[in-house]
């Protein structure tokens, strides 16, 4: 029996490291690296299905031709050779007729790998020699990356693990339990020594409930909360004036912001009663240190970006950036050094960069999508627009998949991808300090390539001579950890295939704003006035539908990856929309009642779950549906195409639907 040491590719903030067991060249057990300090042996209930879900009956093993109408789902088999022609006689075509901006090469985040995967921009050196528009990945957390920016000077902030040093911890729009619950052993461990947990979230979700408090607050209001518990700490006397001279900018017009806020005020706009919010800011007040953690979710809404920087101005005030266990954990990605060398010395001119939210919009501008990592069909907003300009008879639109999923459906071409333990990678978690290897521990099955090797075949097969287009795997990887930042110190290709993981090279314990923060001024940027709340679409602009829209995550998928496992499929039961009885009794809709949630972008049908863990006016459908497997639509339909106030953010938790039954 060999073991092979490997890292988990999905988008989640833990990237487990995993041993892989293997017999007879057959990948047979899998299981979360007991020697990795934030896996510590396990992984999700998604992840244990990973070997299950890579030896599926519906894998794509093979190159795919379309033979019926797109969207038929109609395919015939075809060798490489005829997959590669076809496609370098249509890029070519495209080219020469209307540009290289016409290929749209769309990238998602099915792998956070710095190889395969978007965090390396896989296949950019290839877009570029051809001279194709760029793509803004925008839709996980780029609002809130932007509002930490704009902050800190960067979106990284403290280190996870150091949740176990903190007295008070907010769990800030972030369902731990399922979405990283890795932290939940660090939280477990601040319980012993007597810290409190708070859950600030509009659904009372599963980890709401293992919380000691949850204020049920109304979608996209964050950062008003935000204000009203500083209103409070600045009348208990708590500002740490030391840490806010001396490392803080714009204190004056900021206090006078919070001043704007005080709890009856907070209490108005978040729904969460005054007293609440005055008991958990005098907690806050006088607990040191106080953790935040904020995930994506938080930032999905109009206000989005200016949440986070509102919310990373706390532990500035309460000076909690200056100890082990205080600040906010966002994205630890900031913190990640690696050399991503796009060679955009290859374009022969600058291109335009397309926002991957607005696929609806902006694929008429194309004539050439390429997806990979992604299935924009399932998990982008305004599908319905999307299938439709997915049907146009000029649109040559590839994917390179490992399922059939609705986007596949919509494909003229289907090249067939390896999976995580069939491929090289390297991969750096948004959650946590560590650098993972991902060795592969199985030959791919039938014809799969890796996003790399495909890349090289279709550039040999186009007479593509630029060297970097060939660059091995490993070359690749040398190539990433060349740089000579100090956390990259002694971190090598060679030791992390041998030891399968290293942390970066940052103190132990790492506060990294205890002496100011990598901005122009080494100072953190205060909100200026009238900078510090935006509210969420929903409540500031007219719409007919009363009630707002939220899709969290789902316990069962990761973004649609998983959509089709058989026994994920039968543990997430029928699609299910949560709806408080207040609502449920004013439409007649009773629980069980299939129902459709729509607005005048589309719809989408859902079973009726009446519950009080969400409030009158909140309605709540988790996302990762395979539209194909769920009546045809998902929760995506509902979503506006439009942007967040910072970084193009996108606004699956900002919109008015209404529900009628189905």
């Amino acid at each position: 029996m060999l073991n092979v040491l490997g890292a988990c590719p999905l988008d989640c903030p833990d990237t487990c490291s995993w041993i892989v067991s293997v017999d007879d060249g057959k990948a047979v057990k899998m299981r979360g690296n007991p020697e990795h300090p934030y896996t510590r042996g396990a992984l999700c209930v998604k992840v244990n299905r990973y070997l299950e879900h890579a030896a599926a009956g519906d894998r794509i093993l093979h190159p795919l031709r379309r033979t019926g109408p797109k969207g038929s789902g109609q395919f015939e088999r075809i060798s490489w050779d005829e997959a590669l022609e076809e496609i370098s006689v249509r890029l070519r075509g495209i080219i020469d007729e209307f540009g290289g901006e016409a290929i749209w090469p769309y990238n998602g985040t099915g792998s956070l790998g710095y190889l395969q995967g978007c965090e390396g921009v896989a296949g950019r050196r290839f877009w570029n020699v051809l001279g194709a528009s760029k793509h803004w990945l925008n839709i996980c957390s780029s609002a809130g990356n932007s509002g930490l920016t704009l902050a800190n000077g960067t979106p990284g902030g403290m280190d996870p693990e150091d949740f176990a040093h903190a007295k008070l911890i907010l769990l800030w729009g972030t369902n731990t339990l399922t979405s990283g619950h890795h932290l939940w052993k660090f939280i477990q461990d601040a319980r012993a020594q007597g810290a409190h947990v708070v859950a600030i979230d509009p659904i009372r979700t599963r980890t709401a409930d293992q919380a000691d408090e949850h204020l049920a607050i109304r979608p996209g209001t964050d950062a008003a909360l935000a204000l009203g518990l500083l209103n409070v700490v600045v009348a208990e006397g708590a500002v740490d004036k030391e840490y806010v001279e001396s490392f803080t900018s714009g204190w004056d017009d900021f206090s006078a912001e919070i001043a704007k806020y005080p709890v009856e005020v907070a209490a108005e706009i978040t729904g969460i009663p005054a007293d609440v919010i005055h008991n958990l800011g005098t907690r806050l007040a006088h607990t040191r240190p106080t953790a935040i953690r904020a995930t994506m979710g938080i930032q999905r809404h109009a206000g989005g970006g200016t949440a986070m920087r509102t919310i990373a101005a706390i532990p500035a005030v309460t000076g909690d950036w200056r100890r082990q266990g205080g600040g906010v954990a966002y994205s630890t990605s900031g913190h990640v050094k690696l050399t991503i060398d796009t060679r955009d010395d290859l374009l022969d001119k600058p291109v335009r960069t397309l926002t991957m939210t607005r696929l609806a919009s902006d694929l008429e501008k194309v004539k050439c999508l390429w997806v990979y990592g992604a299935n924009p069909v399932g998990s982008t907003s305004d599908s319905e627009r999307i299938r439709q300009g997915l049907l146009r008879d000029d649109l040559f639109t590839v994917v390179m998949e490992q399922f059939p999923t609705d986007t596949v459906d919509y494909a003229d071409i289907v090249l067939p991808a390896t999976m995580q333990i069939e491929h090289m990678d390297l991969h750096a978690g948004y959650g946590h300090m560590y650098l993972l290897w991902n060795e592969p521990a199985v030959a791919p099955p039938g014809e799969c390539l890796s996003t790399t090797e495909t890349f090289r075949r279709l550039a040999a097969h186009m007479g593509l001579d630029e060297p970097s287009l060939h660059a091995s795997d490993l070359e690749l990887a040398e190539d990433l950890l060349k740089g000579d930042h100090p956390s990259l110190q002694g971190i090598t290709v060679d030791r992390l295939r041998k030891e399968g993981w290293v942390r970066m090279n940052y103190p132990e314990p790492f506060v990294p704003f205890a002496e100011g923060f990598p901005t122009s001024t080494g100072r953190m940027r205060f909100p200026s006035a009238g900078k510090a709340y935006v509210p969420p679409s929903w409540l500031s602009d007219a719409s007919p539908y009363p009630l707002t829209l939220i899709t969290p995550a789902a316990h069962t998928f990761l973004n649609t990856t998983f959509g089709n496992n058989p026994e994920l499929l039968r543990r997430a039961k029928d699609p299910a929309v949560l709806v408080n009885a207040a609502d449920a009794a004013s439409r007649g809709l009773a629980a069980g009642q299939r129902v459709r949630i729509h607005n005048d972008r589309g719809g989408f049908e859902a079973v009726v779950e009446i519950s009080d863990r969400v409030a009158p006016g909140v309605v709540a459908s988790p996302k990762g549906r395979w539209p194909k497997l769920s009546g045809g639509s998902n929760p995506n339909a509902v979503v506006q195409e439009k942007d967040a106030d910072l970084g193009r953010g996108a606004l699956y938790h900002d919109n008015r639907v209404e529900i009628s039954p189905a």
